[in-house]
Order: structure tokens, then C-alpha cells, then sequence
């Protein structure tokens, strides 16, 4: 198994758990609660993601229209993301997620409302001209998949006067974005993006939502209740997908499948057979919550850990036997 097959695994792992949470609230709280979650995980993540990102990508000094553009198009190809972008001027730029939609994949679209989806761009396409300092940036939305329409699509678009705020965002259902043309994309500078930099990259774009809405769940529902609503998301997705996991990582039990699991993560780990038949499996750390510091979020990432292992033995048992390690004892 090559590390970018190890790399797609854990990204698969993280988005499903993602998407997961994001379902989770919408049918254990309701759209109006899940929507806040959405809006808090975007405004959250652009504010400690989006200037350093285009730095990265050499972006900073474009027109804040083609800049927001292609900052999205270029950080969803890195992530996996299908996207397209056109531009009509430097103050005037398209950018369209065409179906089938990352974010909410296969028929897990199906449970998104539109309010929910709609706040993913409150939360981060209407707020870019604020980041970018330019008052007169705004969005506007032409499409979205969740509501039938054949991709969510739209343009940020330069006024020449400062826009209130809730003029930056706004919906023209009767506008469609021009076809899109890939030989005149933005591209990544392959010297400054080797391969082996994107799929690392790409497994980072989907931890990296995982732990923003571990915070921003804390921040909208307080602790506990967070806590309660990502757990159970975690269970549920560590059941669905152990197997497909433990095969694309190479994983023959569930041990294995553990310390595979932290390796692609980044982190070392290993497991030690014990007298009694159990085995202890031991991380140097976890990468999804370093510098973050709630034991609700400890609790809610471990969930993953025993839904995996009641899909994969619903009679072992997964024990805490210190600092990140846990002892798996058989039935």
C-alpha cells in the first residue's frame, strides 16, 4: 500500500465524519440549528485558513474578485474537491461546484435543506471582501444542488460602493455561469506542488473540517451537547465505514487497523500484545486535536474509535489505558 492510498483513506474517514455531524444536527436539532453549525464551521475556518491560504497559493495580489475565485478553486482541487472557475474581468469571477457535490456526498444530499447549504456561503463567500479589506466585494449565488439545480455556482462580483452586510450575499437564480473551459484554469506551480505536497494536502482539507466543527460545535451548543451530538455522528460513522477503511489501509485486524490508522494520520503508533489476550495500542499523539484542549472533543474523536469496533466485533471491548492508548479486549 503506497502512503497516498494510506493518505485517501484517512480523507475519506474525516469527510464521512464530517458530513456526518453536519446530518446528525439537522435530525436531532432541526435546520435552523445545523445551519448555525455550517455558518460557525466557515466563518471559523476562513478566518484561520483563508489570507495564509492565499499567500500559499500566491494569490494575495490579484483583484479581490479573481483572488476569492481562485483562492476556492485552487484550495478545492488541492482538497479533491470537483470545481470550476471563469473569469470575466478583474472584477468579476465564477466559480461552480458541479455535481456529484463533495461536501455532501452520493444520496447523503438528499438530507441537506437549503438553508443549511446556503449557510456554508453566509459563512465564508460573503465575508471574503471583508478579509480582503475590499467593502464593495460581494457573492452572488446562482445555484445550488441541493436544491435541484445542476451545481452550486455563482460569481464574487466588485461594486463600486461599500455593501452593507446583508447585501454580500445575495440570490439571481436567473443568472448561470459561462462553460467552463479547463485549459484557461488556474493552475498549481508544480514545482511548488509536487504530488506528494497535494495528497498530503487533500488529507489535511478534510481533518482540517473535522476539527473546525469539533470547535465551532462547542461555540454554537456548549460542551456537552456537542459533545453528545459528534459522538453519536462518530458511532455511527466508524461502524459504516471500518471495513472500507481497514481495507484501503491494509488492515487485517482491528489492532492493525488502529496503528495503520494513526500512521496515515501522521502519527506514530504501535500495538502490544498483552498477557491476557488483549492488545494496548499506544499514539504519540492525535493530529486532528493538537492545540485543541476539551475533553469533549477527546470523547467525541474516540467514538469513531469504538463505532469502528462494534462494526467490526460487536463483543470486544475498547478500554482508555492511559495517555492515547486504549486497551482492545476480546469477547
Amino acid at each position: 500500500m503506497t502512503d497516498r492510498a494510506a493518505w485517501d483513506a484517512v480523507a475519506d474517514w474525516y469527510h464521512a465524519w464530517f458530513t456526518g455531524i453536519v446530518l446528525a444536527v439537522v435530525a436531532r436539532r432541526g435546520p435552523a440549528d445545523a445551519a448555525a453549525l455550517v455558518f460557525a464551521v466557515f466563518r471559523r475556518q476562513q478566518a484561520e485558513t483563508f489570507l495564509p491560504g492565499l499567500r500559499k497559493l500566491g494569490l494575495d495580489r490579484l483583484p479581490p474578485a479573481v483572488a476569492a475565485a481562485r483562492y476556492h478553486y485552487l484550495s478545492n482541487v488541492i482538497g479533491g474537491v470537483g470545481v470550476e472557475y471563469v473569469e470575466e474581468s478583474p472584477r468579476k469571477a465564477w466559480i461552480r461546484y458541479p455535481p456529484p457535490r463533495w461536501i455532501w456526498p452520493g444520496a447523503t444530499i438528499c438530507g441537506i435543506p437549503s438553508e443549511v447549504n446556503a449557510a456554508m456561503l453566509h459563512g465564508w463567500h460573503a465575508n471574503n471582501g471583508a478579509m480582503l479589506g475590499c467593502p464593495g466585494l460581494g457573492f452572488v449565488c446562482t445555484g445550488q444542488t441541493v436544491d435541484g439545480d445542476p451545481g452550486l455556482e455563482g460569481y464574487y462580483i466588485e461594486h463600486d460602493r461599500a455593501l452593507a452586510e446583508q447585501d454580500r450575499l445575495r440570490f439571481a437564480k436567473h443568472e448561470a455561469m459561462p462553460r467552463f473551459d479547463p485549459a484557461a484554469a488556474p493552475r498549481l506551480p508544480a514545482a511548488d506542488w509536487p504530488p506528494e505536497r497535494v495528497a498530503k494536502a487533500k488529507r489535511g482539507y478534510a481533518m482540517t473540517y473535522c476539527r473546525t466543527a469539533l470547535a465551532a460545535a462547542i461555540d454554537v451548543f456548549g460542551a456537552e451537547q456537542a459533545g453528545a451530538l459528534l459522538a453519536h455522528a462518530a458511532r455511527l460513522v466508524g461502524m459504516q465505514h471500518v471495513h472500507a477503511t481497514a481495507v484501503a489501509l491494509g488492515a487485517t485486524d482491528f489492532a492493525a487497523f488502529m496503528v495503520a490508522l494513526a500512521a496515515a494520520e501522521g502519527d506514530s503508533a504501535r500495538a502490544e500484545p498483552q498477557p491476557d489476550g488483549s492488545v494496548v495500542v499506544t499514539r504519540e499523539g492525535i493530529a486532528l486535536l493538537r492545540g485543541l484542549d476539551a475533553p469533549a472533543m477527546l470523547a467525541a474523536w474516540e467514538a469513531l474509535l469504538h463505532g469502528a469496533l462494534a462494526g467490526w466485533d460487536r463483543f470486544a471491548r475498547l478500554e482508555p489505558a492511559g495517555p492515547h492508548a486504549w486497551r482492545m479486549s476480546p469477547a
